[in-house]
């Protein structure tokens, strides 16, 4: 699940490094393609990576998870190899269009995975790995993008994304288990006719009921590794299922997340997006190099995943001590994204201003900028996606949608402005905007940490009837 994640993502961010190159030559005829007009590339792949989960969750809880997770790199391979073969800018856009939803499933799917496999007090390092992997995509895949287009030509991009996600694919086939089950539930009619027993009667059916299970148990196959990659199972409820997604926005805690990942993710790429123009022009004249930018980011993320895998799950279980009943609640993760969301929006804004003023060891300071964001990006899927499966389990997956779909809809509409926008009044207003909203979503993690469990209560008949 840390495969499909960084894969999705490098397949999404890879031209990012390229846009320079595609606004300087008229690949798609004279004149060439504005770098506001090129950005459109990446914002409508950002908008369906979200979006396409509206369709991709229901559908994983009607097939199972592995179908879903073998169809949407097929789909992700195709959509590539139809990019490769682009000879225009619309052909091009369609088909960034639909590798957006073929890498859907990375930002939904798989967190729900994580969640039917590992126990409460192993989710919180198994997602730093989780997420470490789904950003380095973002970090890495601009890096390689801005080489491979420099010495093998731009279709190269799309060819390596193309052989990524093929190899992903057969690696999933044959060790991508399916982790979708539903345990049986006694009916309560059983449960009432046992208690008004007897209790000697009671007892002797305890006793042969417990020796028909014993002979029942003997009867069944060994659940082997092959058994567990069963190719096609199916639950129903299909109606019911793709409404689900939608009558999660009625629950707070939802759109906490939400909103952290919004605004978190939209820094990220548009930071991304634009920072491979500014290292190209002067005084940075990086050339190939440009993709560079993200080495930052890359070193952010691998510092906040450590700070997540050490401290995530060590906060839970000193609150859950702290507590009267030795429980852990869900709000007891939320306290170690404060510094980090703090940390993203100063990042954000610095950015900002030191692409506003440009000097020869300027690049520095963009370097630390972005890694303070990606930081801070590290939080939102390990500690936040923890904090749904805690306090949602049942309807996480669909909780996920909504976070997904709040977080494309953010990051398109900033990254489809964002090049026109700093072309008219430059990067320190749109980059200090962002950085206010980003701050203003932060801050709502104070309130919801001191009354998120009363929230919880008081919503506690909405999440029943999603069941």
């Amino acid at each position: 699940m840390c495969l499909v994640p960084f894969v999705a993502n490098f397949t999404s961010a890879s031209i990012a490094s390229a846009l320079p190159i595609y606004a300087a030559t008229p690949i798609f005829g004279f004149p060439p393609k504005p770098f506001a007009d090129l950005t459109h590339l990446i914002a409508v792949n950002i908008l369906m990576l979200g979006v396409s989960n509206l369709f991709w969750v229901p559908l994983s809880y009607i097939l199972g998870r592995r179908p879903v997770i073998l169809l949407s790199l097929l789909l992700l391979a195709f959509s590539s190899m139809w990019a490769g073969l682009s000879t225009s800018f619309d052909s091009l856009l369609a088909a960034r269009f639909f590798m957006g939803m073929g890498g859907g499933p990375a930002d939904a799917v798989s967190p729900d995975v994580v969640g039917e496999i590992f126990f409460v007090h192993e989710r919180g390092r198994v997602m730093a790995f989780y997420t470490v992997f789904l950003a380095m995509g973002s970090f890495v895949g601009p890096i390689a993008g801005g080489y491979i287009a420099a010495h093998d030509g731009l279709a190269w991009i799309h060819w390596t994304n193309v052989i990524l996600s093929a190899v992903t694919f057969v690696i999933c086939f044959f060790l991508q288990p399916e982790t979708l089950y539903e345990r049986p539930i006694p009916s309560t009619s059983e449960a009432t006719e046992t208690i008004n027993k007897p209790i000697a009667e009671t007892k002797e059916d305890i006793g042969v009921r417990a020796s028909a299970t014993a002979n029942e148990q003997s009867s069944y196959a060994p659940y082997t590794f092959l058994r567990s990659l069963k190719p096609f199972t199916y639950h129903g409820g299909v109606g019911r299922k793709f409404l689900a997604p939608y009558l999660t926005l009625r629950l707070p805690g939802v759109w906490l997340v939400s909103l952290w990942y919004a605004g978190l993710v939209g820094a990220i790429v548009t930071i991304s997006t634009v920072g491979s123009q500014i290292a190209a022009s002067p005084p940075y004249l990086w050339g190939a190099d440009s993709g560079l930018i993200n080495c930052g980011a890359l070193v952010g993320a691998v510092l906040g995943c450590v700070y997540t895998y050490f401290v995530a799950d060590f906060t839970t279980k000193r609150l859950a001590k702290k507590d009267i009943h030795g429980y852990s609640e869900p709000e007891s993760r939320i306290v170690t994204a404060i510094p980090a969301l703090f940390i993203s929006t100063a990042g954000t804004i610095i950015f900002g201003v030191i692409a506003q003023n440009p000097s020869p060891k300027g690049w520095v300071g963009l370097e630390f900028a972005f890694g303070m964001v990606a930081f801070g990006l590290m939080q939102a899927p390990s500690v936040g996606f923890n904090y749904i499966i805690e306090s949602y389990p049942s309807i996480a997956g669909d909780c996920f949608v909504a976070v997904t779909c709040s977080r494309a809809v953010v990051a398109f509409a900033w990254t489809f402005f964002v090049g026109t926008w700093t072309q008219e009044v430059g990067y320190a207003e749109p980059f200090g905007i962002f950085g206010m909203l980003l701050g203003i979503f932060g801050s709502l993690t104070v309130p919801y940490w001191i009354w998120g469990k009363r929230f919880r209560i008081a919503t506690a008949d909405w999440v029943e009837r999603l069941l």
